[in-house]
C-alpha cells in the first residue's frame, strides 16, 4: 500500500535535504559582512551620511547569523551524521571557530555600526548575549579543535592550510570586541576583570597563532602548493594580525580608570610598540597573498566559499590601521585605513555575487562531485564536502 505524504511535507523534506550539506564554514559569509559595517565606523573621519548604509549592512549580518543559526539546527536535526562528519573531518572542523566568530562579529556589529539603528540599550543587550556565547564557542573550539586534529583527524604537517588558524582567532575577536562592554559593567572589579579578561584571550590567541603559523609559512613555501581553491585561505593570516592589533589599541582605549596606573599608560604604549611591526608583516602577507591569488586566478581558480577569506581578515586590518592612526596621530594609518576598506568593499560584492549565483543555481548547496581517478590537487574534495 502507498501512502501519500501530506502536501506540506515535501517540500519541508527537500528543504531539509538541500542543507545536508551546509557546513559552518558558511558563518564566514556573517563575519565578512558585519565587518564591512564595524570597519566603516572604525574610519578615520567617519561621517553620518554614510551611518545608514553601514547599519543596513550590519541588519542584513543580524539576518544572516538568526537563518543561518536556523539552518544549521535543521541541519544537526536531519542531518546528524553529516554532522559529526564535519567534525571529524579535517578540512571542515576548523570552521567551528567561525561560528564563535560569527556571534561576535555581530554583536560587536551592534555596539558600532547597528547602534543608531537599534538604540544603546538593546545593542548592549544584544551584544552581551552574543559576546557571551561566542566567546564559549570560540574557547571551546580553540581547545576542542586542535584535541581533535590530534586524536581523530591524524593529520601531517604537510597538510597544513591557513585554515587551522580559525579555531585560534577566535578568542583574539573576544579580546577586541569586548572592550565595548566595559563601560557598561559596574566600576570597579567587573570592568577590570572583563578587560583583563580580554587581554588574556589576547594573549592565549596569540601564542597559539605563532605556534601555527610556522606551519602554514612552510605550507606556502613548500613544493606541495595549496590547491586553487584555497588559494584565498591565505587571506586568513591577515586575521590574528590585524585582529590582535585591534585588540591591544581597544584595550588600550578602555583601560584609563579600569586598571590601575601606570598599566594604563603601558597598555597604551604597547599599543604601538606592538601594532606598528604587526601591521608592517600584515601588509608584507596580503601582497605575497595577492600574488598568489593573482596567479590562481590565471590558472582557472572559480569562485568558491573561500572567497569569503577576502573580507574579515581585510576588515581586521582596517580596524587595526585606525587604531594606530588614533594612537600615533600619523596620516599614513589613515590612508592605509581607507584604502584597506575600499579592498574591503569591493571583495565582499564580490564575495556576495558569487555567493548568491551558486544559491540561485543549486551548486554551493550541492553534494561534492567525486573526485577522478588522477586526483588534481586543485579539485579535490574531503567526504564531508570541504574543499582540500
Amino acid at each position: 500500500m502507498v501512502i501519500a505524504a501530506h502536501p506540506s511535507s515535501a517540500p519541508s523534506a527537500l528543504h531539509a535535504a538541500r542543507l545536508r550539506h551546509l557546513g559552518p564554514n558558511w558563518y564566514a559569509a556573517v563575519m565578512g559582512t558585519a565587518i564591512v559595517g564595524s570597519a566603516g565606523v572604525a574610519l578615520p573621519g567617519h561621517g553620518a551620511v554614510r551611518s545608514g548604509a553601514l547599519a543596513g549592512v550590519w541588519a542584513l549580518s543580524l539576518l544572516a547569523l538568526t537563518a543561518l543559526l536556523a539552518a544549521r539546527a535543521l541541519h544537526w536535526t536531519r542531518h546528524r551524521d553529516q554532522a559529526r562528519a564535519h567534525l571529524l573531518d579535517p578540512g571542515m572542523a576548523p570552521f567551528y571557530g567561525c561560528l564563535a566568530m560569527g556571534l561576535l562579529a555581530v554583536g560587536g556589529g551592534a555596539m558600532t555600526a547597528g547602534q543608531p539603528l537599534i538604540g544603546t540599550r538593546t545593542a548592549v543587550a544584544l551584544d552581551t548575549v552574543l559576546f557571551t556565547a561566542g566567546t564559549a564557542v570560540g574557547l571551546v573550539a580553540a581547545v576542542a579543535v586542535p584535541y581533535l586534529m590530534a586524536v581523530r583527524h591524524r593529520v601531517e604537517p604537510a597538510q597544513a592550510t591557513p585554515v587551522w588558524l580559525l579555531p585560534l582567532v577566535a578568542p583574539m575577536v573576544s579580546a577586541a570586541l569586548g572592550p565595548l562592554l566595559v563601560p557598561h559593567l559596574p566600576p570597579g572589579q567587573p570592568r577590570e576583570t572583563l578587560l583583563l579578561a580580554c587581554f588574556a584571550m589576547f594573549g592565549l590567541s596569540l601564542f597559539a597563532t605563532l605556534v601555527m603559523l610556522p606551519l602554514v609559512f612552510a605550507r606556502v613555501i613548500g613544493p606541495d602548493p595549496l590547491p586553487l581553491a584555497l588559494t584565498p585561505t591565505l587571506f586568513l593570516v591577515l586575521g590574528p594580525l590585524g585582529q590582535s592589533t585591534t585588540a591591544v589599541g581597544k584595550i588600550a582605549d578602555a583601560a584609563p580608570g579600569v586598571v590601575p596606573a601606570p598599566y594604563d599608560r603601558g597598555l597604551d604604549v604597547l599599543s604601538v610598540l606592538y601594532g606598528v611591526p604587526v601591521m608592517g608583516f600584515a601588509l608584507l602577507w596580503l601582497a605575497l597573498s595577492v600574488a598568489h591569488v593573482v596567479r590562481a586566478r590565471r590558472r582557472g581558480m572559480a569562485f568558491a566559499m573561500t572567497w569569503w577569506a577576502f573580507t574579515f581578515p581585510v576588515g581586521t586590518c582596517v580596524t587595526g590601521a585606525a587604531v594606530l592612526d588614533r594612537h600615533t596621530g600619523l596620516a599614513f594609518y589613515d590612508a592605509l585605513a581607507v584604502c584597506l576598506y575600499a579592498v574591503l568593499v569591493t571583495a565582499w560584492l564580490a564575495a556576495v555575487a558569487g555567493t548568491v549565483r551558486g544559491l540561485l543555481s543549486g551548486e554551493l548547496l550541492a553534494a561534492p562531485r567525486p573526485a577522478p581517478v588522477a586526483l588534481r590537487p586543485a579539485t579535490g574534495r574531503t567526504t564531508s564536502g570541504a574543499v582540500r
